[in-house]
């Protein structure tokens, strides 16, 4: 283990996640850290010490190769400027093959321009091959026993029955502390590529859907507003979801919801059920 871009990679790789890879010691990525220290009975620093980087290991090499497809050219389009034009797309669908890229490495765009700095972005042509994080989630072993959010650090974790950590993701909290919820939900529905209703009531800062008078659906996608995943709570409006800006997330607020990176959305939307208990914590 040698720098901060070998161990986001290998962390992701053990679910425990520095936000979007970006090869930066940041706070998502010091606070994966210390999750892997406490996993190991290591001295919790966060830092990338000598005892840290020798458990820390690397099982493959930490890129891999990507061509870009005529599909995914294909499957790329423009994201409305207002909710009325999201409304009346096909899909709300990645705008570039950098979105694309990114997201599929679980990483930052400015990482994927550094590590191909020849590549025509933000859409190289079919068949250009670009090297790529190469991070791939642990196969679910079964289902969690239960999920806790910490409000105060922004992150989610899941837990087996024996409270062993099966992931650790970063996520965003509601910008007003009274829509922030404390205590036990649980999850009542799970849905995989989910629509979005907009719902006037819970916008009242826009004067567009003040002006439509009704809630409007729009399509799904990765940029869809829950992105590609939702696991509806027993709090009417709440759940856990993917965004369309995975950069944001644990640094920016919601509007009540916990908004995790699409690539995290799903991953937790395959071992999560419905009835499965969620402690939300101060």
């Amino acid at each position: 283990m040698h720098d901060a871009f070998e161990a986001q990679v290998a962390l992701a790789r053990r679910g425990i996640s520095p936000g979007s890879i970006d090869a930066a010691l940041g706070s998502q990525t010091r606070a994966a850290i210390s999750v892997f220290q406490q996993i190991q009975n290591l001295s919790d620093t966060g830092e990338l010490d000598t005892n840290t980087r020798s458990q820390l290991t690397l099982d493959a090499p930490v890129l891999t190769s990507y061509t870009v497809t005529t599909n995914d050219l294909a499957s790329l389009q423009p994201v409305g400027k207002t909710w009325l034009a999201k409304s009346e797309q096909s899909a709300l669908a990645y705008e570039t093959e950098l979105q694309l890229v990114s997201e599929k490495s679980h990483s930052s765009p400015f990482l994927i321009e550094k590590l191909n700095p020849d590549a025509t972005w933000p859409d190289p042509s079919a068949g250009t091959v670009l090297q790529i994080p190469d991070v791939t989630y642990p196969e679910p072993d079964g289902k969690a026993a239960f999920v806790v959010i910490h409000l105060s650090d922004r992150y989610l974790e899941a837990f087996d029955e024996e409270t062993n950590l099966l992931l650790h993701f970063p996520c965003s909290i509601a910008a007003k502390v009274e829509k922030r919820p404390v205590g036990e939900l649980h999850v009542v529905v799970v849905i995989q590529n989910p629509n979005y209703t907009v719902d006037p009531e819970l916008f009242p800062e826009s004067d567009e859907l003040k002006s439509i008078g009704h809630k409007i659906i729009l399509p799904p996608g990765p940029k869809n507003p829950v992105g590609i995943a939702w696991m509806g709570l027993d709090k009417p409006g709440y759940g856990m979801h993917g965004t369309p800006n995975p950069q944001e997330v644990g640094r920016t607020e919601s509007h009540g919801c916990f908004r995790l990176a699409n690539w995290d959305a799903q991953y937790l939307s395959t071992i999560v059920w419905v009835g499965m208990p969620v402690e939300v914590e101060q």
